[in-house]
């Protein structure tokens, strides 16, 4: 750039610059005089003007280089490419003329046997290096559990908690047997580490697994006895079972029991924790090992969360106990359960003080101190009851005369099982705000219950079943006698309204007979009685065995009972049809009902069970999702089925009343007697055919009473039916009767037709529409004479 004062002084050319000197010419053109070397010297312009060229240069060359040498590279990369992709291609024109290249015998001999037998070969080392290496490590382990386990034999806890010891020295030793028996623990749990890898990568080694297995069960045999026994001494220094104190008054109620656990002094409780926390590290261990063979065979495991070894032995030795006071009232069970629940009321609260910690210290997920304890107990009387008392009454349910005897007390016996569950389950819930008369048992907790005596006695499932339907039975039989249990109750409600008829849900609303709520609620109860029992596929086997027959013989009384009415189009009893549209109300109320039970979540779990066991089902087109699926279906068939028929009654009385009229040509002459009755002059202004009154009265007459005593639903498609088929039959009629009309009889049908129409009219607010055949007629037959002809034409034409 140049400068906007003094102009730069030009350098000189570069041919005018010698290596040895620099040019004279050029500083004597412009330092002529001292005057010029003094403005030199002083403002330095020569200087100044000088170095900005340099700079100009400086950079306009750098930015040359630059440039060219981008370039340069750009290009040396291309052809770096260029000679790559010549390299490869003569390598593998190498390869391909070459008579040992890719297209030569030996080539393809190599790529065909030698690499897969080469790849085959290092798999094969591979598997024996790391067969060698798992064996080596299982070696060690296993060697571990044997010298730990060894040590804990060795040591005679059974002796350690007697009185000639000193503190002391009980303290150490039960210390280092305590630390020796955690070690072999983790060392058979890193074992079942191993086997659990070795089952899922390399099941081939089933002569290892065999191998390791039989010496961790050799080792397990002889040591959990030992751990048992030590525990089980530990007790009976803390002296458990507790004894069970009677009541000064003389009755066989029992007092309050005192806990020993809460009771134990320092040393005995860490000695208690740390036999506890072995037992449950033990039972993990069991657990596992468990859990994988059963995975290896395929077999689904059972929920044991409730299960613990070390809240057992609590339970074991107090139940010999009870079990004494249990073989005094057998004939009194009211008393077992009694006692039961109070020894569990008593302990439960020190149980879950004292074991809870341990058992969360010992890392148990999801488990609980009071449900584990609770469920004990629970276990402990089942199986007193199955030894004791159930065992005897089936064997006295085969003998004739003992059954009623059997019936009342296996019934009773049952009710005491319910409520003691209840109270169980409301026990261990006290503290989770879970209101145990809502009757879920839901989780783990529904594991709790007596009724898993019939769990594995399928024979006595079906005893109770049995059982279960006869009283049922001979409760509902009293009330079959009763007519006032079919009748309408005066609380149902008249009229049509199908704006509420999702909201329809109570007996009055669907106009049901006392008999259906009475029979609903027989069932309900059979059906509440099971619902504490474990295993869902049982209990729907009871549903089915016991409600499930109790519901198909009331469906035989209703067919039994609708026979039993008689509809006929010549009967005229009103009480008839209403017996009838009873029947239809309760099929309808106990088909919505089971219905709603089916879309509950336990009877949506039961028929998942069922379908999960490969049970037969007979009909493919029956709803599986539905419990009650075929119940159902049973019931929608007999309401259309009944339906139909008052349907058919109807009609056919109409068709019987009203036959006269259509034979009867006179009525449509010019000289038609207007002296009848007359209908609804208000809606009406013509007279009536006097031959078809006596069809419109009846009619009017049956409508109103099934209006008042059939259901909503079913009414509107019963008028809706009987309208369809009387537009039906009456323009055939005339059709087939080949009846002609004049002017005056063109009205005096129209008159009847809207007579006939009219009747329909408190159903709905246009029931024209509901006669569309009888409209054609009546518009044809008022046409005039070029419509009528216009419309014969064009007919003939097509």
């Amino acid at each position: 750039m140049e400068s906007p004062h003094e102009p730069l002084v030009g350098l000189p050319n570069i041919t005018d610059l010698t290596k040895q000197h620099i040019d004279i010419g050029f500083l004597d053109q412009h330092l002529r005089t001292k005057q010029h070397l003094f403005v030199e010297s002083t403002q330095l312009l020569l200087s100044q003007s000088l170095t900005q060229q340099c700079s100009h240069l400086q950079s306009y060359l750098l930015n040359r280089i630059t440039k060219r040498t981008v370039s340069w590279i750009s290009r040396s990369f291309k052809s770096n490419s260029s000679f790559h992709h010549l390299t490869l291609s003569l390598q593998n024109l190498s390869l391909l003329t070459s008579p040992h290249g890719v297209g030569s015998k030996r080539f393809r001999l190599v790529l065909s046997d030698e690499l897969p037998r080469w790849a085959k070969e290092l798999n094969r080392l591979e598997s024996i290096r790391t067969y060698l290496e798992i064996a080596v490590q299982l070696e060690a382990l296993v060697g571990d559990v044997e010298d730990a386990a060894l040590f804990v034999m060795a040591c005679h806890t059974g002796n350690m908690f007697s009185s000639n010891l000193s503190i002391s020295s009980v303290s150490d030793d039960n210390t280092r047997k305590h630390g020796k028996l955690l070690q072999a623990i983790k060392a058979m749990n890193d074992i079942e580490q191993v086997l659990v890898t070795i089952v899922k990568f390399h099941p081939q080694w089933q002569c290892l697994l065999r191998s390791v297995d039989v010496r961790v069960d050799k080792i397990l045999a002889a040591l959990r006895p030992q751990v048992f026994a030590d525990h089980r001494a530990l007790l009976v220094s803390l002296g458990w079972p507790p004894k069970l104190l009677k009541s000064e008054n003389g009755s066989k109620q029992i007092t309050g029991v005192p806990n020993p656990l809460v009771l134990m002094q320092e040393n005995k409780r860490r000695n208690y924790s740390q036999s506890f926390i072995a037992l449950c590290a033990l039972q993990h261990l069991q657990d596992k090992r468990e859990e994988r063979h059963l995975n290896s065979n395929l077999i689904k495991r059972e929920n044991q969360n409730l299960r613990l070894w070390a809240i057992g032995e609590l339970v074991s030795p107090i139940a010999s106990r009870m079990e004494y006071h249990f073989g005094k009232w057998i004939e009194q069970p009211e008393y077992i359960f009694a006692l039961a629940y109070k020894v569990t009321q008593d302990f439960i609260t020190g149980v879950d003080d004292v074991l809870q910690p341990l058992i969360d210290k010992a890392r148990l997920i999801s488990c609980s101190a009071k449900e584990t304890w609770a469920f004990a107990m629970v276990q402990m009387l089942s199986g007193f009851l199955e030894k004791k008392v159930f065992s005897s009454l089936a064997q006295e349910y085969n003998v004739k005369h003992l059954k009623p005897d059997v019936l009342s007390s296996w019934l009773h016996l049952v009710d005491l099982i319910i409520a003691f569950d209840k109270k169980m389950q409301s026990l261990v819930n006290l503290d989770t705000c879970l209101l145990a008369e809502s009757g879920n048992f839901e989780g783990p907790s529904r594991g709790m219950s007596v009724l898993t005596i019939f769990c594995d006695r399928p024979n006595w499932l079906k005893i109770w079943a049995k059982l279960e339907f006869k009283n049922a039975w001979a409760k509902l039989n009293t009330e079959l006698k009763e007519e006032k249990a079919w009748m309408l109750s005066s609380k149902c409600k008249s009229g049509i309204d199908t704006d509420l008829e999702h909201l329809l849900s109570t007996i009055e609303d669907h106009k049901a007979p006392p008999i259906a709520e009475l029979f609903l609620k027989i069932i309900w109860e059979m059906i509440e009685r099971c619902q504490t029992m474990p295993s869902i596929l049982l209990r729907a086997q009871f549903i089915r065995s016991a409600a499930g027959r109790f519901i198909w013989y009331f469906f035989k009384i209703l067919l039994l009972r609708f026979k039993s009415t008689e509809l006929s189009p010549h009967n005229s009893d009103d009480g008839t049809i209403v017996r009838a549209c009873g029947l239809i109300n309760a099929a309808r109320y106990i088909w919505i009902k089971l219905q709603e039970w089916s879309d509950a979540v336990d009877f949506l779990e039961m028929k998942i069970a069922e379908n999960d066991s490969s049970k037969k089902i007979h009909d493919n087109t029956m709803d599986n999702d539905c419990f009650f699926a075929e119940e159902v279906r049973s019931l929608s068939e007999m309401e259309t089925n009944w339906l139909v028929e008052i349907i058919a009654v109807i009609l056919r009385q109409f068709e019987i009343l009203s036959w006269k009229y259509i034979q009867n040509n006179d009525n449509f002459e010019e000289d038609q007697d207007y002296t009848n009755i007359l209908v609804s002059r208000e809606a009406i202004d013509l007279a009536v055919s006097n031959d078809f009154v006596e069809a419109l009265d009846a009619l009017k007459s049956w409508l109103c009473i099934v209006k008042i005593n059939l259901n909503r639903k079913d009414f509107l498609d019963l008028w809706r039916s009987i309208a369809e088929g009387l537009d039906h039959y009456i323009p055939s009629s005339i059709l087939t009767n080949e009846i002609r009309f004049p002017k005056i009889g063109i009205n005096q049908f129209d008159a009847d037709m809207q007579a006939l129409i009219f009747i329909f009219k408190p159903f709905c607010a246009r029931p024209h529409a509901f006669f569309p055949c009888i409209n054609d007629i009546l518009k044809l037959l008022k046409l005039k004479r070029g419509g009528a002809n216009h419309i014969q034409a064009r007919i003939t034409i097509q």
